[in-house]
């Protein structure tokens, strides 16, 4: 059946993958697919004040709402636009003061539930972009039965004197669905800006050889082709980092989504070599030496995640020289097996520079990035946002150490890619090509 809304791309069951969607007529690389505008959206807390609450739009001049003094708008109309969704959140600011600190999901969760998505994910047809198969529930791990369980905890703390709640295993359900489902809304430099559920951009499947890209003109998300796309074929995109192996991306697929890949790069594993480079010693590491050095990776990477990202605040528990220090002490320990260009290597690297730019540490940040860029460049598919992103950061570190003109190379590199999964009218691509000029 073709989708009622979207022209040129039709809805159909996927073999093996349940709904999808494809392609009713050709695309060409960097053409528009389709666009989605989010069913409900949430603006990160640490983003307040430098984007609008209701469109996401960057400003200078935002006004702010007049009772809880939190929220920040465009102008009256968007103030306007968002209260059924501020209020929920506006009176309970006022009475809990320093002590408000629902998580993002939660906050997504109650917006979600006051525009009665729950009628939506409860019918017969579901086809709500919330759709989970209940027995996904069922492979949920004690963590994550935890987290939800601590959400419910928070749904009801904070917004229980402005919703109706479902019963408990249907809350349950719900938050399963969005930590699925849901999406990170991300700048042109992939920082976070909020969380969104887009019902027809949940249509599409995965591939580690994606022929689609999400990204985002404020509240709205465009689905454009990174590859030349026939009629006929699915639209896929990646629900995954790709800079990982085979083995890696596998595990995060099961855990995050209970499915498998079976596209051609996971069936061939054809960059998974490079993607593992070992340093070359005259006496090669042992395999037993490998696999190990490849489970502490893995568990310095969640270490490393933990220490920055708890409680949601950016090191609130471990500070910036703490951080620092585990990437260094990481890297020389997996320098003794694995070469510079080894992706755990460059995790660790990109994290460092990460730390350092936080600090304004503009040197070494550049130092790391000179590292990374020509491998990601390499190991990540063409028309990359992780690269794109990369060749952002470096142009405006080489900009900020008064080196204009490799500055202006690496945002012209950063310009191609962003042209292409952004479209040349987004407002990102016309301010980069403003900067570019001013650094002529």
């Amino acid at each position: 059946m073709k989708h009622e809304s979207i022209e040129g791309i039709e809805r159909f069951e996927s073999a093996g993958k349940g709904r999808g969607l494809r392609a009713t007529r050709p695309y060409r690389i960097g053409e528009l697919l389709f666009s989605c505008p989010s069913f409900s959206h949430v603006l990160s807390v640490s983003e307040r004040g430098y984007l609008c609450e209701h469109c996401f739009t960057r400003k200078e001049g935002l006004a702010k709402c007049g009772k809880c003094k939190k929220a920040f708008y465009c102008n009256v109309e968007c103030q306007k636009a968002d209260w059924v969704m501020h209020k929920l959140e506006c009176s309970a600011m006022c009475a809990f003061g320093e002590n408000w600190c629902p998580s993002e999901t939660v906050r997504l969760v109650a917006r979600i539930i006051a525009t009665q998505v729950s009628i939506i994910i409860t019918a017969a047809d579901q086809q709500s972009m919330l759709c989970l198969r209940e027995e996904y529930l069922d492979k949920l791990d004690n963590e994550k039965r935890d987290m939800n369980e601590a959400d419910i905890a928070g749904l009801h703390h904070f917004y229980s004197k402005h919703l109706q709640f479902p019963d408990h295993q249907d809350l349950l359900t719900l938050f399963a669905q969005v930590n699925c489902n849901g999406f990170t809304v991300e700048d042109e430099e992939l920082s976070h800006l909020g969380s969104a559920v887009f019902p027809d951009v949940a249509l599409m499947n995965h591939s580690c050889c994606p022929n689609a890209i999400v990204t985002y003109r404020g509240t709205l998300a465009e689905v454009r082709a990174v590859q030349d796309v026939s009629a006929g074929d699915e639209i896929l995109t990646s629900y995954i980092d790709l800079l990982y192996p085979t083995e890696d991306r596998i595990e995060r697929l099961r855990d995050s989504y209970y499915f498998s890949c079976d596209c051609r790069e996971c069936k061939t594993k054809s960059k998974d070599k490079a993607k593992m480079k070992l340093r070359k010693l005259n006496e090669g590491p042992r395999t037993e030496e490998i696999r190990e050095m490849v489970r502490y990776a893995r568990i310095i990477i969640d270490d490393f995640r933990r220490a920055k990202h708890e409680k949601n605040i950016l090191f609130t528990t471990s500070p910036p020289a703490e951080l620092l220090e585990m990437c260094e002490l990481s890297m020389d320990k997996m320098g003794a097996v694995f070469d510079d260009t080894n992706v755990y290597m460059l995790h660790m690297m990109y994290q460092a520079m990460g730390v350092c730019l936080f600090t304004e540490d503009y040197d070494s940040a550049l130092s790391y990035g000179e590292k990374v860029i020509k491998p990601f460049s390499q190991l990540y598919p063409a028309y990359s946002l992780n690269v794109a992103s990369m060749y952002l950061k470096l142009g405006r570190l080489y900009g900020a150490l008064g080196r204009p003109s490799a500055g202006s190379n690496a945002l012209k590199k950063a310009l191609d890619i962003m042209e292409v999964v952004h479209g040349k009218e987004h407002t990102y691509v016309q301010e980069l090509q403003k900067e570019i000029t001013r650094q002529k």
